[in-house]
């Protein structure tokens, strides 16, 4: 018993940094915007969080900071993609190249490396405060673990029973069509992108603010690439992505748990455990999944695509 509650609720634990990171990626691709700087938006929030974290005493304050940190790159994305009508993948990439430079050149500068390790007392509180008892104690996870399953039961809700969730997919499947009924593409583009730097933002100051509680250049580790392949292997829906997440989560939690135990499992393999479930998903999936219509390709005014 006490051994399935350690798997979950280190299986939630992991799993929140990359719902919330999926959620943004699903956001912007419903849109028609892909989104590759994920990774970048992501260690930019964990960062920002860890540093405003750090000098305020306030988790909650660097957690909101986070989300406005990955937003602005979101919105540098969208500047670049929706208005400059650049290629979205180079455009990402590049994301993914500045972001994080910028964090590890102000951890540098401030820190000499990684911020410094936040008090316990000022981590993001608990879901059961001092802890469940007995066994149940292994259940304990953090607040941030709702806020994704509420964020993805929210943007479930908007995107099938709402006016302009049926917006948002109109525009990415067939954003002439929508131009013509007096949809406007390209404030529905931005918002939706900057959105996903906020969600995305959030994620990584899930990690720094909830897990490890400080920013190193290794906190996110790709972990944006891994959300971008649950929300493939999610059919670009909400829910979809969020059961990924939950999978990836679940193969960091085997990882760790073979790790301690007395299984010999090196633990180079381990490490390599969840990357390589990502990779099979992807070879299995990625062909079975279609994307929307629109995604990736620029919107040119009067243009149908």
């Amino acid at each position: 018993m006490s051994s399935i509650l350690l798997f979950l609720g280190i299986m939630l634990m992991y799993s929140t940094p990359l719902a919330l990171a999926a959620e943004g990626s699903v956001i912007s691709e419903r849109s028609g915007v892909v989104n590759i700087g994920i990774e970048g938006m992501m260690t930019i929030g964990a960062f920002v969080g860890a540093a405003v974290g750090y000098f305020s005493g306030s988790a909650w304050l660097g957690f909101l900071c986070a989300g406005l940190a990955g937003g602005l790159f979101g919105l540098l994305h969208a500047v670049a993609s929706v208005s400059g009508k650049a290629d979205q993948t180079v455009s990402g990439i590049a994301i993914n190249l500045i972001a994080p430079g910028l964090a590890l050149f102000l951890s540098r500068r401030l820190f000499a490396g990684a911020t410094q390790t936040m008090p316990v007392t000022n981590k993001i509180p608990k879901l059961f405060g001092a802890g469940l008892p007995g066994v149940w104690n292994n259940l304990n996870v953090d607040v941030t673990t709702v806020i994704a399953l509420v964020i993805a039961i929210v943007m479930w809700f908007i995107f099938y029973k709402t006016t302009w969730g049926l917006h948002i997919r109109a525009v990415g499947e067939h954003p002439g069509a929508a131009d013509t009924l007096g949809i406007n593409v390209y404030k529905t583009r931005y918002i939706c992108v900057i959105l996903s730097g906020v969600l995305a933002g959030l994620g990584g100051a899930s990690v720094t603010l909830a897990i490890v509680t400080q920013f190193s250049p290794t906190a996110i580790a790709g972990q944006g690439f891994i959300a971008i392949a649950a929300v493939i292997f999610g059919k670009w829906t909400p829910h979809g992505g969020y059961l990924a997440c939950l999978l990836f989560g679940a193969a960091q939690a085997l990882t760790i748990l073979l790790g301690g135990g007395n299984f010999a499992v090196p633990a180079e393999i381990l490490s390599m455990l969840p990357y390589v479930i990502t990779i099979i998903i992807l070879i299995l999936f990625v062909g079975r999944s279609a994307a929307p219509k629109a995604s990736g390709i620029p919107y040119e005014k009067g243009a149908r695509v």
